[in-house]
């Protein structure tokens, strides 16, 4: 089996959704992981927060992600399968494709010290 690593992608926005769209929103994705879990492709999530730090070159260090910056990455998963194809296929059930954002998938190279 491969790992790869989806990306979730989406607009930021103001929008401050209700609890009740919160809950529905976690309930769908409990659902699509816990389905990873259970037919065994799941490997591991993170959620990310919305703020950090980068560091750039010659060691300037700036708060990030940027506000100018319409797009964020909100987390990610590592699933295991044979193929990317069969990691794409997961990810079209992903919650955030409900809202308009997108997923990336990516091969993850393992890497060995």
């Amino acid at each position: 089996m491969n790992e790869f690593m989806m990306l979730f992608h989406y607009e930021s926005s103001d929008y401050q959704p209700t609890p009740e769209e919160i809950a529905a929103s976690v309930k769908k994705w409990q659902s699509w992981i816990g389905g990873l879990v259970r037919e065994g492709s799941f490997v591991s999530t993170a959620r990310l927060e919305h703020t950090g730090k980068l560091i750039q070159p010659g060691g300037v260090v700036t708060d990030g992600p940027y506000a100018e910056v319409k797009e964020m990455v909100g987390g990610n998963i590592v699933v295991k399968t044979a193929t990317i194809d069969d990691a794409v296929a997961i990810a079209h059930g992903c919650p955030v494709l409900e809202v308009g954002g997108r997923v990336e998938v990516r091969p993850m190279i393992p890497v060995k010290f």
